[in-house]
Protein backbone atom coordinates (compact mmCIF):
# COMPACT_ATOMS: atom_id res chain seq x y z
CA UNK A 1 0.00 0.00 0.00
CA UNK A 2 1.46 3.49 -1.05
CA UNK A 3 0.68 6.20 0.94
CA UNK A 4 0.87 9.64 -0.69
CA UNK A 5 -0.37 12.14 1.49
CA UNK A 6 -1.09 16.08 0.64
CA UNK A 7 2.73 17.04 1.65
CA UNK A 8 1.95 20.22 2.08
CA UNK A 9 -0.12 19.69 5.40
CA UNK A 10 1.95 17.53 7.04
CA UNK A 11 1.93 18.72 10.52
CA UNK A 12 1.40 17.06 13.99
CA UNK A 13 2.42 13.58 13.56
CA UNK A 14 4.39 10.81 15.59
CA UNK A 15 8.09 9.95 14.26
CA UNK A 16 6.87 6.74 12.43
CA UNK A 17 4.08 8.42 10.87
CA UNK A 18 5.87 11.28 9.70
CA UNK A 19 8.88 8.76 7.96
CA UNK A 20 5.87 7.17 6.35
CA UNK A 21 4.14 10.22 5.27
CA UNK A 22 7.62 11.65 3.78
CA UNK A 23 8.43 8.66 2.28
CA UNK A 24 5.17 8.97 0.18
CA UNK A 25 6.10 12.69 -0.87
CA UNK A 26 9.25 11.48 -2.61
CA UNK A 27 7.28 8.74 -4.29
CA UNK A 28 9.08 5.57 -2.68
CA UNK A 29 7.13 3.77 0.36
CA UNK A 30 9.71 2.49 3.14
CA UNK A 31 8.91 -1.23 2.94
CA UNK A 32 11.29 -3.06 5.28
CA UNK A 33 14.63 -2.71 6.93
CA UNK A 34 17.17 -0.30 7.82
CA UNK A 35 21.09 -0.35 8.09
CA UNK A 36 23.65 2.09 9.46
CA UNK A 37 26.94 2.90 9.06
CA UNK A 38 29.50 4.98 11.36
CA UNK A 39 32.58 6.36 9.14
CA UNK A 40 35.51 6.64 10.93
CA UNK A 41 39.20 7.89 9.70
CA UNK A 42 41.24 5.00 8.76
CA UNK A 43 45.29 4.82 9.46
CA UNK A 44 45.56 6.80 6.29
CA UNK A 45 43.33 9.89 6.90
CA UNK A 46 45.96 12.15 8.38
CA UNK A 47 48.35 11.65 5.60
CA UNK A 48 45.74 12.23 3.11
CA UNK A 49 45.02 15.72 4.92
CA UNK A 50 41.08 14.66 6.12
CA UNK A 51 39.78 12.92 8.83
CA UNK A 52 36.35 11.65 7.73
CA UNK A 53 33.64 11.17 9.95
CA UNK A 54 30.22 10.46 9.73
CA UNK A 55 26.64 8.64 9.77
CA UNK A 56 24.75 7.44 6.94
CA UNK A 57 22.03 5.35 6.92
CA UNK A 58 20.11 3.27 4.49
CA UNK A 59 16.38 2.64 4.40
CA UNK A 60 14.51 -0.02 2.63
CA UNK A 61 12.09 1.13 -0.12
CA UNK A 62 9.67 -1.06 -2.26
CA UNK A 63 12.22 -0.26 -5.20
CA UNK A 64 15.48 0.11 -4.07
CA UNK A 65 17.67 1.60 -1.14
CA UNK A 66 17.29 5.17 0.19
CA UNK A 67 21.02 6.23 1.40
CA UNK A 68 21.08 9.33 3.64
CA UNK A 69 23.03 11.25 5.84
CA UNK A 70 26.66 13.58 6.15
CA UNK A 71 30.19 13.30 6.22
CA UNK A 72 32.69 16.01 7.20
CA UNK A 73 36.34 16.31 7.35
CA UNK A 74 36.75 16.29 3.86
CA UNK A 75 39.10 18.42 1.68
CA UNK A 76 36.70 21.86 1.72
CA UNK A 77 35.13 22.71 -1.97
CA UNK A 78 35.91 19.09 -3.37
CA UNK A 79 34.67 16.00 -4.66
CA UNK A 80 35.43 12.34 -2.86
CA UNK A 81 35.08 9.28 -4.47
CA UNK A 82 32.04 7.25 -2.35
CA UNK A 83 31.64 3.26 -2.69
CA UNK A 84 29.85 0.03 -1.57
CA UNK A 85 32.90 -2.08 -0.77
CA UNK A 86 32.86 -6.30 -0.58
CA UNK A 87 33.83 -6.65 3.27
CA UNK A 88 32.55 -4.29 6.33
CA UNK A 89 36.30 -4.41 7.50
CA UNK A 90 37.82 -1.13 7.82
CA UNK A 91 41.01 -2.42 9.98
CA UNK A 92 44.38 -0.47 8.79
CA UNK A 93 44.19 1.40 5.77
CA UNK A 94 41.21 0.09 4.70
CA UNK A 95 41.92 -1.78 2.10
CA UNK A 96 40.75 -5.23 3.92
CA UNK A 97 37.53 -3.84 2.85
CA UNK A 98 38.23 -5.71 -0.65
CA UNK A 99 36.86 -4.03 -3.82
CA UNK A 100 33.85 -2.91 -5.06
CA UNK A 101 30.71 -4.36 -4.41
CA UNK A 102 29.83 -5.74 -7.41
CA UNK A 103 27.42 -8.44 -7.44
CA UNK A 104 26.50 -8.37 -11.50
CA UNK A 105 30.38 -8.46 -12.65
CA UNK A 106 29.56 -5.26 -14.11
CA UNK A 107 32.86 -2.38 -15.27
CA UNK A 108 32.91 0.54 -13.05
CA UNK A 109 31.10 3.59 -13.73
CA UNK A 110 29.20 6.31 -12.91
CA UNK A 111 25.90 5.72 -10.59
CA UNK A 112 22.86 6.25 -12.24
CA UNK A 113 24.53 5.49 -15.95
CA UNK A 114 23.65 2.25 -17.78
CA UNK A 115 26.66 -0.20 -16.26
CA UNK A 116 28.19 0.34 -13.37
CA UNK A 117 28.98 -1.75 -10.25
CA UNK A 118 26.01 -1.88 -7.69
CA UNK A 119 28.52 -0.16 -4.99
CA UNK A 120 29.09 3.02 -7.86
CA UNK A 121 28.02 6.02 -5.52
CA UNK A 122 27.27 9.27 -6.39
CA UNK A 123 30.58 11.07 -5.24
CA UNK A 124 30.61 13.04 -2.32
CA UNK A 125 30.71 17.16 -2.90
CA UNK A 126 31.96 19.01 0.08
CA UNK A 127 31.07 22.03 0.85
CA UNK A 128 33.52 24.87 2.36
CA UNK A 129 33.51 23.70 5.77
CA UNK A 130 34.35 19.99 4.34
CA UNK A 131 30.93 18.82 4.54
CA UNK A 132 28.62 16.76 2.37
CA UNK A 133 25.23 15.70 2.73
CA UNK A 134 23.99 12.68 1.16
CA UNK A 135 20.79 11.77 -0.33
CA UNK A 136 20.41 8.97 -2.78
CA UNK A 137 18.12 5.56 -4.14
CA UNK A 138 20.44 3.02 -4.83
CA UNK A 139 18.29 0.58 -7.48
CA UNK A 140 20.62 -2.57 -7.48
CA UNK A 141 20.93 -3.17 -3.64
CA UNK A 142 18.53 -4.05 -0.47
CA UNK A 143 18.73 -4.08 3.25
CA UNK A 144 16.73 -7.50 3.40
CA UNK A 145 19.18 -10.63 3.23
CA UNK A 146 20.19 -11.36 0.03
CA UNK A 147 22.89 -11.47 -2.19
CA UNK A 148 22.25 -7.37 -2.96
CA UNK A 149 22.59 -6.66 0.51
CA UNK A 150 24.33 -3.62 1.95
CA UNK A 151 24.26 -5.34 5.36
CA UNK A 152 28.04 -6.52 6.30
CA UNK A 153 29.75 -4.69 3.10
CA UNK A 154 31.98 -1.61 3.83
CA UNK A 155 31.52 1.67 2.97
CA UNK A 156 34.27 3.67 1.68
CA UNK A 157 35.61 7.88 1.67
CA UNK A 158 37.95 8.10 -0.56
CA UNK A 159 40.62 10.93 -0.75
CA UNK A 160 40.45 11.96 -4.68
CA UNK A 161 37.70 12.40 -7.05
CA UNK A 162 36.29 9.45 -8.59
CA UNK A 163 36.89 9.33 -12.33
CA UNK A 164 34.14 6.63 -13.24
CA UNK A 165 36.54 5.39 -16.13
CA UNK A 166 39.49 3.72 -14.75
CA UNK A 167 38.63 -0.01 -13.93
CA UNK A 168 38.08 -1.59 -11.54
CA UNK A 169 38.04 1.99 -9.06
CA UNK A 170 37.83 4.87 -10.62
CA UNK A 171 40.85 6.34 -9.54
CA UNK A 172 39.75 7.40 -6.26
CA UNK A 173 42.89 7.15 -4.29
CA UNK A 174 43.58 6.09 -0.46
CA UNK A 175 41.06 5.10 1.63
CA UNK A 176 41.00 8.21 4.34
CA UNK A 177 37.77 7.01 6.13
CA UNK A 178 35.77 3.24 6.15
CA UNK A 179 32.25 2.18 7.81
CA UNK A 180 30.99 -1.00 8.41
CA UNK A 181 27.22 -1.37 7.63
CA UNK A 182 25.23 -3.01 9.96
CA UNK A 183 21.52 -3.90 10.31
CA UNK A 184 19.84 -1.47 12.93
Amino acid sequence: MKLRPNCSNLTVLSSFALAIALAGCSGHTLTGPAAVAEISPTSVAASSGMSPRGSVRFTQLTDGVRLTGQVSGLKPGQEHGFHLHEAGDCTGDGTAAKGHFNPKGASHGKHGDHVHHAGDLPSLKANSMGVADVDVTLNQLTVSAGPNSVVGRGLIVHRDPDDFTTQPTGNSGPRPGCAAIRAE
